[in-house]
């Protein structure tokens, strides 16, 4: 195994010559992956060679989805659907199982394994070795196109002509109904059919209502074409994986599946040392065969031009947020990484058909349609769509990240569907399908109350950081209607806790959540926030007040006290009045969620006196492992499976402990570490998230950053069957670098909204410096921030562009230190020293770019 970093101008060479010239020495960085220093520019691509057969992988583009194996082959994967997650989908239908090459009679990823697997910015590449030939691959997605591109360029040491096959098969299906739904995928999924003209294949599914078509062909002319009901190139004969129950280890088709397939073939004359390069095309539709044509059309007009715009576009986009870290160089590559996760996670359909399907029991006429719908895909394979939780951690990502477009799309979709979906009731949807179907989250599901408390603070960051007042003023009508539904609908007892489901359901769980109650007080903040800017004084007053008076409460009521270190994660209001608001303590991760919010004025919900207390008591063995933060902790339980792991308290819990590590977690412990100023525990967090995204010992695909870490209860997902796994690629985990480095570490702190920016870094113990270059802040605006401490001088330096607002420059003094004299821009200025659970921050009002420099004593 090797990591292989490619510098931006090495892909853009690989462009131009079809991609299949290697990076020159000179462009190469000798930097190892984990700790070394980049040798300039941004390592773009990260490779593997070990276990490539076992390893998922994905390729994106806003409206399609690709995922095979590292191989280039197409194993039967997922489980929403089980086995047919897989392949080539452009939402909200599949087109293709896969589509399989071989060169001389031997399949490439079978006869012939793959020496090396290649993730880059917007693409990856195979490389090949059959006898006598080279073949390099290269799959990308163009954005705005319903089309997959594949390139195959071929190299031979002598003159020969080359036999090339290409099969194909085929599987149109909508991504709903599912396997165990009411109706089912099987009774939705008709029987395919298969053509040949124009050089290309064609498959066609008509009926029930609808009409998928895709399309299949080259750049190269076939000289022969063949149909049939297999054509899946090595992976034929199929092992089938059964609808449920046990499966073989490895499928190649599944129970659900109703394609058929074809083979077009090829005679490539090669010359001596010199490239020749066929392009595939997938594109189809869920219109018809004219719109799948059209697709095709588009997708493979010019190739080569397609490939260097996708690659123009993700290096557009690494362009924000560029930082520098020179004490922890994972997490800085883990920032880059990051960015990209999130632009392979856009996703975006059209004409959707609104239901209600109640869990999977009903299928009713759509109550509705909404033409387009954009937004950050939850996880792939099998959560491609549109979430409210999901969506709501990651706007902290997107934000921090300048990806301001996709998370409005995304808030906005989640309006859309919510008014239709719940008659203007003001309560979220949960979970969307790419075809407009709503699995959970209508007025008659018991819950998602976190989600509905979290979306008004969704749009108030997304307010804040782009000072998008046309935004507030097109989503605030309905965040209003969020936080008065749950206040009127899912507060029977009238204390002010809200019942309804949360992130986490266990058995034994009291009805009112603290992940709900901690969201909600911050939700009622920051409407209030948006109602003051809008001069909405009575929402402003209402909500207002109705944080303050759960604030108030808020300790006495949810801390668990005794050796539990922490709070309760769920209270329960039984008939007997003697014993209402009983906490109900189960060590799950949504325990951390009091330290994680940051309210506005930039505080916590949890106090200083037990904030730090309950973070100490989830850095324990018992609550953290090898990549961050368990799902739920160990200690006694009365659970029958017992509770396997140390215990760190005597309290006897309900149930048994969850040791699997996910990403989501780990985030909310990074956040929480370092809303308190535990910038050196807070690593352990963000190195976590950074190593299983890239490290070589841990990662599945390299760069992905996923659902699930390897962990006591969790088997690696490389170690799993494919239609066993939990995602390849999440987005909500990049919560857990980007925030930290962005608003922590560097502090930057927009409001522009009301005119403000607040710069205000934390330097991290054991670092001298770091700074981050083109964050955006306003539509158009960005700024630089750097800090660093030189003997006794600690500098923040700031530089505006195109940036509007009241500024404030500040840092937090190491421990222990004290101001002597601050300058900015080698001028005195008057300044305060604020205590907060960063640690005393020194905060000075300046105007323009400059450089504040505090002398510590």
């Amino acid at each position: 195994m090797r990591k292989q970093p490619v510098l931006l101008g090495s892909v853009l060479a690989l462009v131009a010559t079809a991609l299949a010239v290697p990076a020159s020495a000179e462009d190469r960085s000798d930097t190892a992956l984990a700790g070394g220093a980049l040798s300039g520019g941004h390592l773009t691509e990260l490779s593997e060679t070990v276990r490539l057969a076992d390893r998922r992988a994905l390729v994106t583009s806003d409206r399609v989805i690709a995922m095979g194996d590292a191989n280039g082959l197409y194993p039967a994967s997922g489980w929403h659907i089980r086995g047919e997650m897989g392949g080539v989908w452009t939402p909200p239908v599949k087109l293709l199982d896969g589509i399989w090459f071989a060169v001389d009679g031997s399949w490439l990823g079978a006869d012939t394994p793959a020496a090396e697997y290649t993730t880059g910015w917007g693409y990856h590449r195979f490389e090949y070795r059959p006898a006598g030939v080279s073949v390099d691959r290269v799959d990308f997605a163009p954005d705005g196109v319903r089309g997959n591109v594949i390139g195959l360029t071929l190299r031979s040491d002598s003159a020969r002509t080359v036999d090339l096959a290409m099969d194909a098969h085929s599987e149109l299906m909508p991504a709903y109904p599912w396997g165990w739904t009411t109706p089912g995928a099987s009774a939705a999924n008709l029987p395919d059919t298969g053509a040949y003209a124009e050089g290309t294949l064609r498959f066609r599914e008509e009926g029930a209502g609808h009409d998928y078509a895709a399309v299949v062909g080259s750049s190269a002319r076939p000289v022969s074409h063949e149909l049939g009901p297999d054509h899946r190139g090595p992976q034929d004969p199929a092992v089938v994986c059964p609808a449920d129950g046990t499966a073989p280890p490895r499928c190649d088709d599944s129970a659900f599946g109703k394609g058929t397939g074809g083979r077009l073939n090829y005679e490539v004359p090669l010359r001596p040392g010199k490239a020749t390069t066929v392009w595939f095309t997938v594109a189809g539709s869920d219109k018809g065969q004219d719109a799948a044509r059209a697709e095709y059309t588009r997708a493979a007009k010019n190739p080569v031009g397609a490939l260097r715009s996708k690659v123009d576009a993700r290096r557009s986009l690494a362009g924000n947020t560029v930082v520098d870290l020179p004490g922890d160089r994972l997490l800085q590559q883990s920032i880059e990484w990051s960015k990209q996760n999130l632009a392979d996670s856009v996703q975006e359909s059209h004409d959707l058909a609104l239901r209600d399907t109640d869990e999977g029991t009903a299928y009713p006429d759509p109550a509705g349609t909404l033409e387009q719908a954009r937004w950050y895909g939850a996880g792939f394979p099998d959560y491609p769509w549109l979430f409210g939780t999901d969506g709501e951690y990651t706007a902290f990502a997107a934000v921090a990240a300048g990806q301001f477009e996709p998370i409005k799309a995304h808030l906005r979709a989640l309006r859309d569907i919510s008014e239709v979906i719940n008659e203007g009731s003001g309560k979220l949807v949960h979970e969307v399908v790419s075809t407009g179907d709503v699995y959970f989250g209508a007025n008659d599901d018991a819950g998602n109350t976190d989600e509905t408390v979290k979306f008004p603070s969704a749009v108030a960051l997304v307010w804040r950081w782009t000072g998008d007042n046309a935004f507030r003023d097109d989503l605030y009508d309905f965040t209003v209607r969020n936080l008065r539904y749950v206040d009127a609908t899912l507060d029977a007892d009238g204390d002010g806790w809200l019942e309804g489901l949360g992130n986490v359901e266990r058995d034994g769980m009291g009805v009112e959540k603290l992940d709900s109650t901690a969201y909600y007080v911050r939700g009622l903040l920051d409407l209030a926030d948006m109602a003051t800017a809008k001069g909405d004084t009575a929402t402003a007053t209402w909500a207002t007040g109705r944080a303050s008076a759960l604030r108030e409460q808020f300790e006495a009521v949810w801390w668990a006290g005794g050796d539990t270190g922490g709070y309760s994660e769920s209270i329960d209001d039984p008939d007997d009045p003697a014993n209402d608001n009983r906490p109900v303590f189960q060590r799950h991760w949504t325990g951390v969620t009091p330290m994680e919010i940051e309210l506005p004025g930039g505080t916590p919900l949890a106090s200083q006196e037990h904030g730090p207390v309950a973070l100490a008591q989830r850095e324990k063995p018992c609550y953290t492992g090898e990549f961050g933060l368990y799902h739920t902790g160990s200690g006694p339980t009365s659970a029958p499976e017992g509770n396997p792991g140390p215990s760190c308290d005597s309290v006897v819990s309900t149930v048994k402990s969850e040791r699997s590590t996910y990403s989501l977690n780990t985030a909310v412990m990074a956040v929480a570490e370092g809303n308190f100023g535990r910038l050196a525990q807070q690593s352990v967090y963000t190195a976590g998230n950074a190593r299983i995204q890239l490290d070589p010992s841990v990662w599945e695909t390299p760069g992905a950053m996923p659902e699930v870490a390897p962990s006591p209860d969790f088997v690696a997902n490389i170690d799993r069957p494919f239609y066993d796994r939990s995602m390849s690629l999440q987005a909500w985990g990049t919560y857990g670098t980007l925030w930290p480095v962005v608003h922590q570490w560097l502090g930057v702190s927009p409001s522009l909204g009301t005119g403000a920016l607040s710069v205000v870094p934390q330097l991290p113990s054991e670092q001298k410096s770091v700074s981050g270059k083109h964050i955006r802040v306003g539509e158009r605006g960005s700024v630089d921030v750097s800090t660093s401490l030189k003997g006794d001088r600690l500098t923040t330096t700031v530089r505006l562009d195109k940036v509007r607002a009241d500024l404030t420059v500040g840092a937090v003094l190491p421990s222990g230190k004290q101001p002597a004299k601050v300058t900015y821009n080698g001028k005195r200025v008057d300044f305060e020293v604020v205590q907060t659970t960063r640690g005393a921050e020194v905060r000075a009002d300046v105007r323009g770019s400059g450089s504040l420099t505090i002398t510590l004593k």
